[in-house]
């Protein structure tokens, strides 16, 4: 069985064009970052440059331990 590759995103960093950097408690925006099973997308997919994309998945792992997002999605 052979994985389809997705297309990659347009380079566009939100973070770099507003100048801000991602925060543990600004749940709503880690959210756009994050698949409906609660898995990280990647920086292929999520349109971020490197080093913001790095500090995302770090909110988004703070944001886990302090039980404001959830580790796994919701159950089928």
């Amino acid at each position: 069985m052979t994985r389809r590759k997705l297309p990659a995103v347009k380079k566009n960093c939100p973070y770099c064009a507003a100048k801000t950097e991602p925060d543990y408690k600004d749940v709503d925006s880690l959210k756009r970052y994050m698949t409906d099973r609660g898995r990280i997308i990647g920086k292929s997919r999520s349109a971020l440059c490197q080093k913001h994309q790095r500090r995302v998945a770090t909110a988004i792992k703070r944001a886990r331990h302090l039980a404001m997002l959830p580790f796994t999605g919701s159950p089928r």
